[in-house]
């Protein structure tokens, strides 16, 4: 149903801030691995894996913000337009009876420069294609649908109950069946599972629905079905039980085991890393929740009362005046909103460039000062060197000069002393070589001798053989007798 909102409250809620919503992926398959600062609302900080998904499909996570402060995570689906499911934790029961829905204008123009979710009659006409791929108030009038929540406000108080009204927390339901889920799970949390879980403290939540085929004016999926998981960690022991029903008024939330609820939402799908902590599971535990579940599903449903909507006047004022109120609060507010933000953009703009100018300033000083020492210290390092080589080259040429000195001196000294060394020796030289002449000259008179003898014996050796000839030739007779 459309709304309006009081000038007081618009007001506050303006200078207040409104709830932001983190958009942190576009597409399935090529999410951001985590929901950013809302990761808390997950058991062991691990979102759901393995749920039913088509190809194609896509997906935005979005971390549920309010006053700057996570409320809760959802996986909204922009082919459904609706919520695939949203986890969040039990605050307690406390409502206001306010509604406030608004829509996040970065799901359809991400370009926009909006932050966070806005009322729909603020952004209408400033963003592209609004409602291209997220649902708007306009899907829900006149279509005999309700939207529904799959984080129902009725678990909340305060601000945690004022992020819940958002239209990417919403599904179709019919008004029954809209009536009969809000009273089933308001009084299975409130009544059975969070006391058994020291008061929700550390209580678990994750609700969701399985889109059907039947859809809203041709674009907002009715859920085919409902479920919700909840897991208890209370630091020691822990218990986890699951819900589903078909969506119509007529069924009731069936409980059943989570790995029974993770199979008939899909094969391989696990809702709690470590199926709640599986190791340390209380069955005890698990059986008094189980009883008290029993009790509740056995109240007759009470309908709820319809909030009052805000912005609804007492006396004879009527709506159109408050909707012109509200168009003109818009009308002068806005600009003046716009401005501001365009002013601290500005100014946080300047700020930035400032502090990057004076960082690259300190940079090029700080590199400056290094360069200058570094030649400092280099040049020095050279005349060092250079000292170093001269003094070397000085004392090499020091030490050729001694060394060609001792040689000429040497040169000059080793003349006179060969000659003395060599007149000192001659009379040395002189008596050593006495025996080895006279023996050269007794070996020459002995072999002077053995010639002249050989001599003689060669000469009465041919004598004789002469004579000896000469008597066989003339003599011969004389040889024969």
């Amino acid at each position: 149903m459309r709304t309006s909102l009081p000038l007081l409250a618009a007001v506050a809620l303006a200078l207040a801030g409104w709830a932001q919503g983190e958009v942190l992926a576009t597409k399935g398959g090529e999410e951001a691995a985590s929901f950013g600062d809302c990761d808390g609302f997950f058991y062991q900080r691990t979102p759901p894996e393995g749920l039913p998904g088509q190809p194609g499909d896509q997906h935005v996570k979005i971390c549920q913000k309010y006053n700057q402060e996570p409320r809760f995570a959802t996986l909204y689906s922009t082919r459904d337009r609706i919520p695939l499911y949203a986890a969040f934790l039990y605050t307690g029961g406390g409502q206001s009876g306010e509604e406030r829905w608004l829509v996040e204008p970065q799901i359809d123009d991400p370009k926009n420069g909006l932050e966070g979710m806005m009322p729909e009659v603020e952004v209408t006409g400033s963003v592209d294609n609004l409602g291209s791929k997220q649902a708007l108030t306009a899907d829900y009038v006149d279509s005999g649908y309700e939207r529904g929540q799959l984080n129902p406000s009725s678990l909340h108080n305060g601000d945690h109950e004022i992020a819940t009204y958002t239209l990417t927390n919403a599904v179709p339901l019919t008004p029954p069946l809209h009536e009969i889920w809000h009273w089933e799970i308001e009084s299975l949390v409130g009544e059975a599972l969070a006391p058994h879980c020291d008061n929700g403290k550390g209580l678990y939540l994750v609700s969701g629905a399985i889109p059907s085929t039947l859809k809203v004016k041709d674009k907002v999926s009715v859920p085919e079905s409902l479920w919700l998981a909840a897991c208890c960690d209370d630091g020691s022991k822990t218990w986890s039980l699951g819900f589903i029903k078909q969506a119509t008024a007529e069924n009731r939330l069936e409980d059943l085991t989570v790995e029974a609820l993770e199979k008939t939402l899909h094969a391989g799908a696990q809702l709690f890393k470590n199926h709640c902590g599986q190791d340390r599971h209380d069955p005890k535990k698990l059986e008094e929740v189980h009883h008290a579940v029993k009790h509740v599903r056995a109240k007759e449903p009470v309908p709820q009362a319809k909030k009052s909507t805000t912005g609804q006047h007492t006396g004879t004022q009527p709506k159109e005046e408050s909707g012109f109120l509200k168009k003109l609060f818009y009308f002068i507010v806005t600009p003046i909103f716009k401005l501001l933000k365009l002013v601290v953009y500005l100014v946080g703009h300047i700020v930035k460039y400032t502090f990057s100018l004076l960082w690259r300033l300190i940079q090029t000083i700080v590199g400056g000062v290094f360069t200058f020492i570094k030649g400092i210290a280099t040049a020095l390092l050279n005349v060092f060197v250079d000292v170093a080589r001269v003094a070397v080259n000085i004392l090499n040429g020091i030490a050729k000069n001694i060394y060609s000195v001792l040689m000429v001196t040497y040169k000059i000294l080793s003349i006179p002393v060969n000659v003395i060394l060599d007149i000192v020796s001659f009379p040395f030289y002189t008596l050593g070589a006495i025996p080895t002449v006279l023996r050269d000259i007794a070996s020459g008179i002995g072999g002077l001798f053995l010639l002249a003898i050989d001599a003689t014996t060669s000469i009465v050796t041919g004598l004789n053989y002469i004579v000896s000839h000469l008597a066989k030739r003339f003599l011969p007779k004389i040889y024969d007798a």
